[in-house]
Protein backbone atom coordinates (compact mmCIF):
# COMPACT_ATOMS: atom_id res chain seq x y z
CA UNK A 1 0.00 0.00 0.00
CA UNK A 2 2.90 2.19 0.84
CA UNK A 3 4.37 1.97 -2.63
CA UNK A 4 1.09 2.45 -4.08
CA UNK A 5 0.58 6.21 -2.57
CA UNK A 6 3.93 6.86 -3.44
CA UNK A 7 3.59 6.24 -7.46
CA UNK A 8 0.41 8.13 -7.24
CA UNK A 9 1.69 11.20 -5.34
CA UNK A 10 4.84 11.16 -8.06
CA UNK A 11 2.47 11.05 -10.91
CA UNK A 12 0.48 14.50 -9.79
CA UNK A 13 3.06 16.74 -9.07
CA UNK A 14 3.90 17.54 -13.34
CA UNK A 15 0.11 18.53 -13.82
CA UNK A 16 -0.04 21.11 -10.73
CA UNK A 17 3.23 22.82 -11.57
CA UNK A 18 2.21 23.01 -15.83
CA UNK A 19 -0.91 25.05 -14.02
CA UNK A 20 0.78 27.42 -11.57
CA UNK A 21 3.20 28.13 -14.85
CA UNK A 22 -0.34 28.88 -16.61
CA UNK A 23 -1.47 31.20 -14.01
CA UNK A 24 1.34 33.14 -13.70
CA UNK A 25 2.33 33.47 -17.03
CA UNK A 26 -1.72 34.71 -17.58
CA UNK A 27 -1.00 36.96 -14.20
CA UNK A 28 2.15 38.32 -16.17
CA UNK A 29 0.54 39.22 -19.68
CA UNK A 30 -2.12 40.85 -17.99
CA UNK A 31 -0.01 42.76 -15.63
CA UNK A 32 2.02 43.84 -19.30
CA UNK A 33 -1.21 44.64 -21.57
CA UNK A 34 -2.52 47.28 -18.36
CA UNK A 35 0.95 48.65 -18.06
CA UNK A 36 1.15 48.74 -21.67
CA UNK A 37 -2.04 50.53 -21.61
CA UNK A 38 -1.27 52.75 -18.97
CA UNK A 39 2.27 53.53 -20.64
CA UNK A 40 0.38 54.43 -23.90
CA UNK A 41 -2.45 56.14 -22.02
CA UNK A 42 -0.31 58.13 -19.55
CA UNK A 43 3.12 58.34 -21.02
CA UNK A 44 2.88 58.58 -24.78
CA UNK A 45 -0.57 60.10 -23.98
CA UNK A 46 -1.67 59.03 -28.01
CA UNK A 47 -5.20 60.08 -27.71
CA UNK A 48 -4.91 63.58 -25.96
CA UNK A 49 -6.72 62.84 -23.02
CA UNK A 50 -4.24 63.58 -20.05
CA UNK A 51 -4.47 67.06 -22.10
CA UNK A 52 -7.73 67.18 -22.92
CA UNK A 53 -8.45 66.48 -18.92
CA UNK A 54 -6.13 69.06 -17.85
CA UNK A 55 -8.24 71.49 -20.41
CA UNK A 56 -11.28 70.78 -18.12
CA UNK A 57 -9.77 71.12 -15.42
CA UNK A 58 -8.29 74.85 -16.34
CA UNK A 59 -10.52 78.03 -15.32
CA UNK A 60 -9.64 81.26 -16.75
CA UNK A 61 -10.27 84.82 -15.25
CA UNK A 62 -9.53 88.17 -17.08
CA UNK A 63 -7.29 90.83 -15.43
CA UNK A 64 -8.75 94.49 -16.99
CA UNK A 65 -5.91 96.85 -18.14
CA UNK A 66 -5.73 100.11 -16.04
CA UNK A 67 -7.44 102.63 -18.79
CA UNK A 68 -5.16 105.20 -19.50
CA UNK A 69 -5.92 109.08 -18.14
CA UNK A 70 -6.43 112.34 -20.05
CA UNK A 71 -5.02 115.41 -19.09
CA UNK A 72 -4.34 118.77 -19.17
CA UNK A 73 -1.25 120.82 -20.05
CA UNK A 74 -0.61 121.42 -16.54
CA UNK A 75 -1.34 117.56 -15.17
CA UNK A 76 -5.15 118.08 -14.24
CA UNK A 77 -7.00 115.06 -14.15
CA UNK A 78 -9.80 115.24 -17.16
CA UNK A 79 -10.33 111.45 -17.20
CA UNK A 80 -8.80 108.28 -15.56
CA UNK A 81 -9.75 105.01 -13.89
CA UNK A 82 -9.96 103.17 -11.13
CA UNK A 83 -9.77 99.22 -11.30
CA UNK A 84 -12.66 98.31 -8.47
CA UNK A 85 -13.71 94.61 -8.04
CA UNK A 86 -17.10 92.22 -7.55
CA UNK A 87 -16.66 89.76 -5.38
CA UNK A 88 -19.37 86.45 -7.63
CA UNK A 89 -20.09 82.81 -6.12
CA UNK A 90 -21.26 79.74 -7.73
CA UNK A 91 -23.51 78.86 -5.10
CA UNK A 92 -24.22 75.74 -6.34
CA UNK A 93 -20.39 74.87 -5.56
CA UNK A 94 -20.07 76.40 -2.22
CA UNK A 95 -22.88 74.88 -0.95
CA UNK A 96 -21.76 71.01 -1.75
CA UNK A 97 -18.14 71.95 0.36
CA UNK A 98 -18.18 71.46 4.34
CA UNK A 99 -14.76 71.68 4.20
CA UNK A 100 -11.79 73.10 1.40
CA UNK A 101 -8.19 73.19 1.71
CA UNK A 102 -6.46 76.00 1.45
CA UNK A 103 -2.50 76.79 2.82
CA UNK A 104 -2.16 79.04 5.29
CA UNK A 105 0.95 80.18 6.94
CA UNK A 106 2.25 78.87 10.33
CA UNK A 107 4.91 79.61 11.81
CA UNK A 108 6.70 81.83 8.58
CA UNK A 109 5.82 78.60 6.68
CA UNK A 110 2.60 77.82 4.20
CA UNK A 111 1.26 74.91 5.44
CA UNK A 112 -1.73 72.82 3.49
CA UNK A 113 -4.57 72.60 5.87
CA UNK A 114 -8.58 72.17 5.78
CA UNK A 115 -10.71 74.72 6.22
CA UNK A 116 -14.28 74.64 7.09
CA UNK A 117 -17.02 76.20 5.34
CA UNK A 118 -18.52 78.27 8.41
CA UNK A 119 -15.10 79.73 8.97
CA UNK A 120 -14.65 80.65 5.26
CA UNK A 121 -17.93 82.33 5.04
CA UNK A 122 -16.79 83.91 8.84
CA UNK A 123 -13.28 85.51 7.08
CA UNK A 124 -15.38 86.50 3.87
CA UNK A 125 -18.04 88.50 5.87
CA UNK A 126 -14.87 90.07 7.75
CA UNK A 127 -12.96 91.01 4.53
CA UNK A 128 -16.21 92.44 3.12
CA UNK A 129 -17.53 94.04 6.46
CA UNK A 130 -20.90 92.70 6.02
CA UNK A 131 -22.86 90.93 8.09
CA UNK A 132 -22.14 86.82 8.61
CA UNK A 133 -25.96 85.99 7.73
CA UNK A 134 -25.96 88.49 4.61
CA UNK A 135 -23.01 86.52 3.36
CA UNK A 136 -24.63 83.00 4.34
CA UNK A 137 -27.59 83.98 2.23
CA UNK A 138 -25.92 85.54 -0.85
CA UNK A 139 -23.52 82.36 -0.83
CA UNK A 140 -26.79 79.84 -0.76
CA UNK A 141 -28.80 79.06 -3.61
CA UNK A 142 -28.85 77.42 -7.09
CA UNK A 143 -27.28 80.09 -8.88
CA UNK A 144 -24.08 80.02 -10.96
CA UNK A 145 -23.36 83.43 -10.91
CA UNK A 146 -24.23 85.52 -8.27
CA UNK A 147 -22.91 88.98 -7.21
CA UNK A 148 -21.91 89.21 -3.52
CA UNK A 149 -20.32 92.42 -2.94
CA UNK A 150 -19.32 95.45 -5.67
CA UNK A 151 -16.44 98.29 -6.37
CA UNK A 152 -14.30 96.46 -3.93
CA UNK A 153 -10.40 98.53 -3.90
CA UNK A 154 -7.43 96.16 -4.97
CA UNK A 155 -6.51 95.36 -1.34
CA UNK A 156 -10.07 94.12 -0.41
CA UNK A 157 -10.48 91.94 -3.57
CA UNK A 158 -6.21 90.92 -2.44
CA UNK A 159 -8.02 89.17 1.11
CA UNK A 160 -10.97 87.62 -0.32
CA UNK A 161 -8.59 86.12 -3.38
CA UNK A 162 -6.61 84.81 -0.24
CA UNK A 163 -9.57 82.93 1.14
CA UNK A 164 -9.63 80.68 -1.47
CA UNK A 165 -13.32 79.60 -0.46
CA UNK A 166 -15.17 77.56 -2.95
CA UNK A 167 -16.97 78.86 -5.73
CA UNK A 168 -16.15 82.25 -4.68
CA UNK A 169 -14.49 84.26 -7.13
CA UNK A 170 -13.31 88.21 -7.90
CA UNK A 171 -13.95 89.87 -10.90
CA UNK A 172 -11.89 93.30 -12.09
CA UNK A 173 -14.18 95.81 -13.55
CA UNK A 174 -12.70 99.73 -14.36
CA UNK A 175 -14.38 102.42 -13.15
CA UNK A 176 -13.80 105.56 -15.37
CA UNK A 177 -14.35 109.22 -13.70
CA UNK A 178 -14.03 112.69 -14.64
CA UNK A 179 -12.92 114.65 -11.76
CA UNK A 180 -13.30 118.11 -13.67
CA UNK A 181 -17.09 116.91 -14.79
CA UNK A 182 -18.05 119.42 -17.62
CA UNK A 183 -14.73 121.11 -18.09
CA UNK A 184 -13.54 119.97 -21.59
CA UNK A 185 -16.20 117.64 -21.56
CA UNK A 186 -17.27 117.59 -25.24
CA UNK A 187 -13.22 117.12 -25.94
CA UNK A 188 -12.30 114.83 -23.36
CA UNK A 189 -15.47 112.24 -24.34
CA UNK A 190 -16.89 109.44 -22.35
CA UNK A 191 -17.23 105.77 -22.53
CA UNK A 192 -20.18 103.25 -23.69
CA UNK A 193 -21.15 100.51 -21.59
CA UNK A 194 -18.15 102.01 -19.31
CA UNK A 195 -15.46 100.25 -21.77
CA UNK A 196 -15.64 102.04 -25.16
CA UNK A 197 -14.82 105.33 -26.06
CA UNK A 198 -18.09 107.07 -27.47
CA UNK A 199 -16.67 110.41 -28.08
CA UNK A 200 -14.05 112.88 -28.21
CA UNK A 201 -10.73 112.01 -27.15
CA UNK A 202 -11.82 108.65 -25.50
CA UNK A 203 -12.98 107.56 -28.95
CA UNK A 204 -10.53 108.28 -30.84
CA UNK A 205 -7.85 107.79 -28.83
CA UNK A 206 -9.68 104.57 -27.58
CA UNK A 207 -6.69 101.98 -28.64
CA UNK A 208 -3.73 103.63 -26.62
CA UNK A 209 -5.97 104.45 -23.83
CA UNK A 210 -7.37 100.88 -23.60
CA UNK A 211 -4.28 98.96 -23.30
CA UNK A 212 -4.12 95.15 -22.80
CA UNK A 213 -5.86 92.91 -20.22
CA UNK A 214 -3.85 90.11 -19.09
CA UNK A 215 -5.54 86.53 -17.54
CA UNK A 216 -4.88 84.14 -14.73
CA UNK A 217 -5.46 80.43 -15.76
CA UNK A 218 -5.78 77.91 -12.45
CA UNK A 219 -6.83 74.21 -12.18
CA UNK A 220 -9.78 73.08 -9.94
CA UNK A 221 -10.89 69.37 -9.53
CA UNK A 222 -14.14 67.46 -9.91
CA UNK A 223 -15.92 69.10 -6.96
CA UNK A 224 -15.54 72.43 -8.21
CA UNK A 225 -12.51 73.74 -5.97
CA UNK A 226 -9.25 74.98 -7.06
CA UNK A 227 -5.95 72.44 -6.43
CA UNK A 228 -3.84 74.44 -4.33
CA UNK A 229 -1.04 72.65 -6.11
CA UNK A 230 -2.31 72.20 -9.56
CA UNK A 231 -1.66 75.06 -12.14
CA UNK A 232 -1.68 78.99 -11.68
CA UNK A 233 -0.58 81.29 -14.27
CA UNK A 234 -0.29 84.81 -14.12
CA UNK A 235 -0.11 87.08 -17.25
CA UNK A 236 -0.36 90.63 -16.16
CA UNK A 237 -2.50 93.30 -17.71
CA UNK A 238 -0.43 96.04 -19.70
CA UNK A 239 -1.59 99.31 -18.67
CA UNK A 240 -2.90 102.20 -21.08
CA UNK A 241 -1.26 104.84 -21.88
CA UNK A 242 -2.23 108.18 -20.95
CA UNK A 243 -2.85 111.40 -23.39
CA UNK A 244 -1.63 114.83 -22.61
CA UNK A 245 -3.31 117.28 -24.09
CA UNK A 246 -2.36 120.81 -24.90
CA UNK A 247 -5.42 122.76 -23.05
CA UNK A 248 -5.15 124.71 -19.61
CA UNK A 249 -7.49 123.50 -17.52
CA UNK A 250 -8.06 126.75 -15.69
CA UNK A 251 -8.63 128.85 -19.21
CA UNK A 252 -10.76 126.22 -20.20
CA UNK A 253 -13.11 126.39 -17.41
CA UNK A 254 -12.66 130.48 -17.68
CA UNK A 255 -13.54 130.64 -21.27
CA UNK A 256 -17.18 128.15 -20.87
CA UNK A 257 -17.81 130.42 -18.05
CA UNK A 258 -17.89 133.18 -20.43
CA UNK A 259 -19.47 131.95 -23.41
CA UNK A 260 -21.94 130.50 -21.53
CA UNK A 261 -22.67 133.50 -19.87
CA UNK A 262 -22.97 135.52 -23.44
CA UNK A 263 -24.75 132.52 -24.70
CA UNK A 264 -27.05 133.02 -22.04
CA UNK A 265 -27.35 136.87 -21.87
CA UNK A 266 -28.02 137.30 -25.60
CA UNK A 267 -30.56 134.38 -26.16
CA UNK A 268 -27.93 132.27 -28.55
CA UNK A 269 -28.78 129.05 -29.46
CA UNK A 270 -25.47 128.37 -28.52
CA UNK A 271 -21.28 129.53 -28.21
CA UNK A 272 -17.95 128.59 -28.76
CA UNK A 273 -14.57 130.11 -28.29
CA UNK A 274 -11.21 129.44 -28.77
CA UNK A 275 -7.91 130.09 -27.40
CA UNK A 276 -4.97 129.31 -29.73
CA UNK A 277 -0.97 129.28 -28.87
CA UNK A 278 0.10 131.30 -32.28
CA UNK A 279 3.99 130.25 -31.49
CA UNK A 280 2.55 126.99 -31.14
CA UNK A 281 -0.34 125.69 -33.21
CA UNK A 282 -1.89 124.39 -29.78
CA UNK A 283 -4.96 125.03 -28.54
CA UNK A 284 -5.29 126.24 -25.21
CA UNK A 285 -9.02 126.27 -24.98
CA UNK A 286 -12.34 124.98 -26.70
CA UNK A 287 -14.74 125.89 -24.73
CA UNK A 288 -18.49 124.92 -26.11
CA UNK A 289 -22.34 125.86 -24.32
CA UNK A 290 -23.54 123.26 -22.45
CA UNK A 291 -20.71 121.05 -22.73
CA UNK A 292 -21.65 117.73 -21.68
CA UNK A 293 -20.29 116.10 -17.71
CA UNK A 294 -18.84 112.87 -19.21
CA UNK A 295 -19.80 111.30 -15.60
CA UNK A 296 -23.38 111.81 -16.96
CA UNK A 297 -23.50 112.35 -20.66
CA UNK A 298 -26.99 111.65 -20.93
CA UNK A 299 -27.71 114.89 -18.83
CA UNK A 300 -27.68 117.22 -22.21
CA UNK A 301 -28.96 116.65 -25.56
CA UNK A 302 -27.22 114.67 -28.37
CA UNK A 303 -26.49 117.77 -30.44
CA UNK A 304 -24.57 119.36 -27.24
CA UNK A 305 -22.08 116.44 -26.66
CA UNK A 306 -19.52 116.82 -29.59
CA UNK A 307 -17.22 120.27 -29.77
CA UNK A 308 -18.76 122.33 -32.25
CA UNK A 309 -15.75 124.41 -32.80
CA UNK A 310 -14.35 121.60 -35.24
CA UNK A 311 -17.88 119.72 -35.69
CA UNK A 312 -19.94 123.29 -37.03
CA UNK A 313 -19.50 124.87 -40.42
CA UNK A 314 -21.24 128.16 -41.25
CA UNK A 315 -20.34 131.18 -43.36
CA UNK A 316 -17.97 133.16 -41.85
CA UNK A 317 -18.87 136.34 -42.54
CA UNK A 318 -16.21 139.31 -42.77
CA UNK A 319 -13.37 138.17 -40.61
CA UNK A 320 -12.34 136.44 -44.43
CA UNK A 321 -11.69 139.79 -45.26
CA UNK A 322 -8.83 139.32 -43.33
CA UNK A 323 -7.87 137.00 -45.88
CA UNK A 324 -9.22 138.80 -49.07
CA UNK A 325 -6.48 141.56 -47.34
CA UNK A 326 -3.35 139.27 -47.42
CA UNK A 327 -4.14 138.04 -50.61
CA UNK A 328 -3.94 141.40 -52.59
CA UNK A 329 -1.26 142.71 -50.71
CA UNK A 330 0.54 139.37 -51.33
CA UNK A 331 0.08 139.39 -55.28
CA UNK A 332 1.31 142.94 -55.31
CA UNK A 333 -2.32 144.20 -56.17
CA UNK A 334 -2.94 146.58 -53.47
CA UNK A 335 -1.00 148.10 -49.71
CA UNK A 336 -3.08 149.23 -46.43
CA UNK A 337 -2.85 152.34 -47.62
CA UNK A 338 -3.87 152.43 -51.49
CA UNK A 339 -7.62 153.93 -51.78
CA UNK A 340 -10.85 153.30 -53.03
CA UNK A 341 -13.93 155.62 -53.95
CA UNK A 342 -16.56 154.17 -52.63
CA UNK A 343 -20.70 155.32 -53.30
CA UNK A 344 -23.46 153.75 -51.10
CA UNK A 345 -23.24 150.99 -52.84
CA UNK A 346 -21.15 149.25 -55.40
CA UNK A 347 -22.12 147.10 -58.60
CA UNK A 348 -19.77 145.03 -60.67
CA UNK A 349 -20.86 142.42 -63.62
CA UNK A 350 -24.54 143.09 -62.61
CA UNK A 351 -24.21 142.42 -58.71
CA UNK A 352 -24.99 145.00 -56.41
CA UNK A 353 -23.59 145.56 -52.87
CA UNK A 354 -24.23 147.51 -49.37
CA UNK A 355 -23.14 148.07 -46.40
CA UNK A 356 -23.96 147.41 -42.76
CA UNK A 357 -24.13 151.23 -42.30
CA UNK A 358 -25.17 154.34 -44.54
CA UNK A 359 -22.96 156.46 -45.79
CA UNK A 360 -22.29 158.62 -48.90
CA UNK A 361 -19.45 158.82 -51.25
CA UNK A 362 -16.01 158.29 -49.30
CA UNK A 363 -12.35 157.61 -50.10
CA UNK A 364 -11.72 154.93 -48.10
CA UNK A 365 -7.90 153.07 -47.48
CA UNK A 366 -7.89 149.44 -47.67
CA UNK A 367 -6.97 149.36 -44.21
CA UNK A 368 -10.06 151.54 -43.53
CA UNK A 369 -12.32 148.83 -45.62
CA UNK A 370 -11.44 146.35 -43.25
CA UNK A 371 -11.08 148.60 -39.90
CA UNK A 372 -15.31 149.63 -41.28
CA UNK A 373 -15.32 145.98 -42.43
CA UNK A 374 -17.59 147.60 -45.70
CA UNK A 375 -18.47 144.69 -48.05
CA UNK A 376 -18.67 147.75 -51.01
CA UNK A 377 -14.88 147.92 -50.67
CA UNK A 378 -13.86 144.57 -50.32
CA UNK A 379 -16.01 143.64 -53.60
CA UNK A 380 -13.81 146.70 -55.24
CA UNK A 381 -10.40 145.76 -53.98
CA UNK A 382 -10.77 142.22 -54.11
CA UNK A 383 -11.94 142.17 -57.83
CA UNK A 384 -8.34 143.03 -58.76
CA UNK A 385 -7.83 139.09 -58.42
CA UNK A 386 -8.62 136.81 -60.50
CA UNK A 387 -11.41 134.05 -59.67
CA UNK A 388 -9.11 131.45 -59.64
CA UNK A 389 -6.51 133.77 -56.98
CA UNK A 390 -9.49 134.16 -55.03
CA UNK A 391 -10.12 130.20 -54.77
CA UNK A 392 -6.61 129.34 -54.61
CA UNK A 393 -5.86 131.97 -51.84
CA UNK A 394 -8.57 130.91 -49.74
CA UNK A 395 -7.19 127.15 -50.06
CA UNK A 396 -4.02 128.36 -48.83
CA UNK A 397 -5.64 129.66 -45.51
CA UNK A 398 -6.51 126.15 -45.06
CA UNK A 399 -10.19 126.92 -45.79
CA UNK A 400 -11.84 123.29 -47.32
CA UNK A 401 -9.26 121.69 -45.32
CA UNK A 402 -10.16 119.88 -42.15
CA UNK A 403 -7.52 120.21 -39.57
CA UNK A 404 -6.68 117.06 -37.46
CA UNK A 405 -6.59 117.91 -34.16
CA UNK A 406 -7.54 113.98 -32.56
CA UNK A 407 -11.30 114.63 -32.86
CA UNK A 408 -14.07 112.69 -34.47
CA UNK A 409 -16.56 114.48 -36.46
CA UNK A 410 -14.53 117.62 -37.72
CA UNK A 411 -15.53 119.33 -40.61
CA UNK A 412 -13.83 120.25 -43.50
CA UNK A 413 -16.48 123.12 -44.73
CA UNK A 414 -17.51 123.87 -48.53
CA UNK A 415 -14.93 125.69 -50.16
CA UNK A 416 -16.51 125.45 -54.00
CA UNK A 417 -14.62 124.89 -57.50
CA UNK A 418 -13.93 128.77 -58.61
CA UNK A 419 -15.46 127.38 -61.97
CA UNK A 420 -18.33 126.62 -60.60
CA UNK A 421 -19.63 129.75 -58.37
CA UNK A 422 -22.25 132.21 -60.00
CA UNK A 423 -22.40 135.46 -60.62
CA UNK A 424 -22.67 136.56 -57.12
CA UNK A 425 -20.71 134.17 -55.39
CA UNK A 426 -17.70 134.96 -56.97
CA UNK A 427 -17.81 138.41 -54.98
CA UNK A 428 -19.33 137.12 -51.59
CA UNK A 429 -16.69 135.04 -50.93
CA UNK A 430 -14.53 137.76 -50.63
CA UNK A 431 -16.56 138.81 -47.73
CA UNK A 432 -17.40 135.35 -46.32
CA UNK A 433 -20.67 134.39 -47.86
CA UNK A 434 -20.64 130.96 -50.51
CA UNK A 435 -18.41 129.52 -48.72
CA UNK A 436 -18.52 127.52 -45.07
CA UNK A 437 -15.80 127.00 -42.29
CA UNK A 438 -15.21 125.75 -38.76
CA UNK A 439 -14.20 127.99 -36.21
CA UNK A 440 -10.83 126.59 -35.82
CA UNK A 441 -10.29 127.07 -39.85
CA UNK A 442 -10.85 130.71 -38.96
CA UNK A 443 -8.53 130.55 -36.18
CA UNK A 444 -5.76 128.84 -38.12
CA UNK A 445 -5.83 131.38 -41.17
CA UNK A 446 -5.53 134.44 -38.34
CA UNK A 447 -2.94 132.02 -36.50
CA UNK A 448 -1.10 132.14 -39.97
CA UNK A 449 -1.00 135.96 -39.80
CA UNK A 450 0.32 136.38 -35.96
CA UNK A 451 3.24 134.09 -37.02
CA UNK A 452 4.99 136.30 -39.65
CA UNK A 453 2.64 134.14 -42.64
CA UNK A 454 3.73 130.56 -41.13
CA UNK A 455 1.05 128.31 -40.96
CA UNK A 456 1.27 125.96 -38.01
CA UNK A 457 -1.48 123.01 -37.55
CA UNK A 458 -3.27 123.06 -34.31
CA UNK A 459 -2.15 120.63 -31.67
CA UNK A 460 -4.32 119.15 -29.17
CA UNK A 461 -2.18 116.25 -28.41
CA UNK A 462 0.59 116.77 -26.87
CA UNK A 463 2.17 113.93 -25.62
CA UNK A 464 1.47 109.80 -24.42
CA UNK A 465 2.44 109.16 -21.35
CA UNK A 466 3.81 105.30 -21.12
CA UNK A 467 2.39 103.36 -17.94
CA UNK A 468 6.35 103.70 -16.51
CA UNK A 469 5.77 107.56 -16.76
CA UNK A 470 7.88 107.92 -20.49
CA UNK A 471 6.53 110.85 -22.34
CA UNK A 472 6.54 110.74 -26.01
CA UNK A 473 5.76 114.12 -27.33
CA UNK A 474 3.47 113.99 -30.51
CA UNK A 475 5.69 115.78 -33.39
CA UNK A 476 3.93 118.91 -34.90
CA UNK A 477 2.73 118.96 -38.60
CA UNK A 478 4.41 120.45 -41.26
CA UNK A 479 4.49 123.87 -41.39
CA UNK A 480 3.69 126.19 -44.45
CA UNK A 481 4.63 129.63 -45.68
CA UNK A 482 1.60 131.17 -46.64
CA UNK A 483 2.17 134.53 -47.12
CA UNK A 484 5.89 136.51 -46.67
CA UNK A 485 6.65 138.26 -43.18
CA UNK A 486 6.46 141.51 -45.04
CA UNK A 487 2.98 140.51 -45.67
CA UNK A 488 1.89 139.29 -42.94
CA UNK A 489 3.23 142.67 -41.10
CA UNK A 490 1.14 144.96 -43.00
CA UNK A 491 -2.08 142.67 -42.66
CA UNK A 492 -0.93 142.64 -39.01
CA UNK A 493 -1.07 146.66 -38.93
CA UNK A 494 -4.56 146.64 -40.83
CA UNK A 495 -6.04 144.59 -38.08
CA UNK A 496 -5.15 146.51 -35.32
CA UNK A 497 -6.10 149.92 -36.69
CA UNK A 498 -9.34 148.00 -36.77
CA UNK A 499 -9.03 148.40 -33.23
CA UNK A 500 -7.70 151.85 -32.75
CA UNK A 501 -9.22 153.49 -35.80
CA UNK A 502 -11.90 151.48 -37.00
CA UNK A 503 -15.07 150.25 -34.83
CA UNK A 504 -13.79 147.07 -32.86
CA UNK A 505 -12.80 149.80 -30.16
CA UNK A 506 -14.45 147.66 -27.43
CA UNK A 507 -11.53 144.95 -28.23
CA UNK A 508 -8.78 147.14 -26.64
CA UNK A 509 -7.16 146.03 -23.53
CA UNK A 510 -5.26 148.23 -21.19
CA UNK A 511 -1.62 148.05 -21.36
CA UNK A 512 -1.31 145.36 -24.75
CA UNK A 513 -1.69 146.03 -28.51
CA UNK A 514 -4.69 144.04 -29.62
CA UNK A 515 -5.62 143.55 -33.57
CA UNK A 516 -9.39 141.85 -34.30
CA UNK A 517 -11.61 141.27 -37.08
CA UNK A 518 -15.39 141.01 -36.70
CA UNK A 519 -18.01 138.90 -38.48
CA UNK A 520 -21.57 138.87 -39.50
CA UNK A 521 -23.23 136.43 -41.69
CA UNK A 522 -27.16 134.77 -42.10
CA UNK A 523 -27.54 131.63 -40.43
CA UNK A 524 -29.64 129.20 -42.89
CA UNK A 525 -32.71 127.72 -41.22
CA UNK A 526 -32.06 123.50 -39.84
CA UNK A 527 -34.64 122.44 -41.58
CA UNK A 528 -33.38 123.30 -44.97
CA UNK A 529 -35.96 125.35 -46.30
CA UNK A 530 -35.02 128.67 -47.69
CA UNK A 531 -34.52 131.66 -46.17
CA UNK A 532 -32.16 131.80 -42.95
CA UNK A 533 -32.97 132.02 -39.26
CA UNK A 534 -30.96 134.30 -37.64
CA UNK A 535 -27.42 135.83 -37.83
CA UNK A 536 -23.85 134.04 -37.01
CA UNK A 537 -21.98 136.82 -35.16
CA UNK A 538 -18.00 136.78 -34.36
CA UNK A 539 -14.62 138.19 -33.64
CA UNK A 540 -11.47 137.13 -33.42
CA UNK A 541 -8.15 138.63 -32.80
CA UNK A 542 -4.36 138.65 -32.02
CA UNK A 543 -2.46 140.45 -28.89
CA UNK A 544 -0.12 141.28 -27.99
CA UNK A 545 0.65 143.29 -31.26
CA UNK A 546 4.31 143.52 -30.60
CA UNK A 547 4.87 139.92 -30.79
CA UNK A 548 1.15 138.00 -31.30
CA UNK A 549 1.24 135.46 -28.90
CA UNK A 550 -2.69 134.26 -28.79
CA UNK A 551 -5.40 133.70 -31.25
CA UNK A 552 -9.10 134.26 -29.48
CA UNK A 553 -12.30 133.75 -31.18
CA UNK A 554 -15.91 134.29 -29.72
CA UNK A 555 -18.46 132.61 -32.26
CA UNK A 556 -22.27 133.17 -30.92
CA UNK A 557 -25.09 131.43 -33.35
CA UNK A 558 -28.27 133.26 -33.68
CA UNK A 559 -28.60 135.38 -30.73
CA UNK A 560 -31.72 137.42 -30.48
CA UNK A 561 -32.13 140.94 -31.08
CA UNK A 562 -30.85 143.32 -33.64
CA UNK A 563 -27.32 142.11 -35.16
CA UNK A 564 -26.40 145.15 -34.74
CA UNK A 565 -26.65 145.90 -31.21
CA UNK A 566 -24.60 142.78 -30.64
CA UNK A 567 -21.02 143.03 -29.83
CA UNK A 568 -18.31 140.23 -28.89
CA UNK A 569 -15.88 142.60 -27.87
CA UNK A 570 -16.18 142.48 -24.32
CA UNK A 571 -16.44 138.76 -24.10
CA UNK A 572 -12.96 138.89 -26.63
CA UNK A 573 -11.09 141.30 -24.23
CA UNK A 574 -12.06 139.24 -21.13
CA UNK A 575 -11.19 135.70 -22.47
CA UNK A 576 -8.00 137.20 -24.06
CA UNK A 577 -6.90 139.30 -21.12
CA UNK A 578 -6.71 136.27 -19.16
CA UNK A 579 -4.48 134.15 -21.31
CA UNK A 580 -2.39 137.05 -21.10
CA UNK A 581 -1.94 136.85 -17.17
CA UNK A 582 -2.36 133.44 -17.20
CA UNK A 583 0.90 132.98 -18.87
CA UNK A 584 2.41 136.09 -18.02
CA UNK A 585 2.53 137.72 -20.94
CA UNK A 586 4.66 141.04 -20.57
CA UNK A 587 2.63 144.14 -21.56
CA UNK A 588 3.08 146.02 -24.84
CA UNK A 589 6.16 148.88 -25.07
CA UNK A 590 5.67 149.93 -28.77
CA UNK A 591 3.41 152.15 -29.91
CA UNK A 592 0.16 150.60 -31.56
CA UNK A 593 -0.57 151.17 -35.32
CA UNK A 594 -2.87 153.43 -36.30
CA UNK A 595 -3.68 153.16 -40.29
CA UNK A 596 -5.47 156.14 -41.74
CA UNK A 597 -8.77 154.80 -42.77
CA UNK A 598 -9.59 157.99 -44.95
CA UNK A 599 -7.60 158.93 -47.90
CA UNK A 600 -5.68 162.08 -46.65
Amino acid sequence: MAQRTGKAKSGKAPNATKRLRLGLGIMLTLLLVVGGKLFVVQGLDVGGMAAAALDYRMRETSLPAERGSILGANGTVLANSVIRYNVVVDQRVNTKTETFPRFNNVDGKDKLVEVTREQGLRELAAALGMDLDAVREAVTGEQGYYIVAKDLKPDVELRVSELSIPGVDTVGVSKRVYPNGSVAGGIVGFLQDGSTGQAGIEQTQDGLLRGKDGKRLFEIGADGLRIPVGVDELTPPEDGKDVKLTLNSDLQYFAQQAIQSQTDKLGAEWGVIIVMDAKTGNLIAMADTNAPDPNDPGRVAAKDRGVRSVTAAYEPGSVQKMITAAALIEEGKSSPLDTFTLGPSYTVDGQTFTDSFTHGTEERTLAGILGWSMNTGTVAAGSRLTKDQRHDWLRKFGIGEAPDIGLPATASGILTPADQWDGRQEYTVLFGQGVSQSTLQTVRAFQTIANNGVMLQPRLIDAYVSPDGKEEAVAPQPSRQVVSDGTAQQVQDILESAVTEGQIKDAAIDGYRVGAKTGTSESPCDDGKSGFCGYTASIVGMAPMDDPRFIVEVVLQRPKGSIYGITQGPVFRSVMSQALRTYNVQPSTGEPARLPQYAK
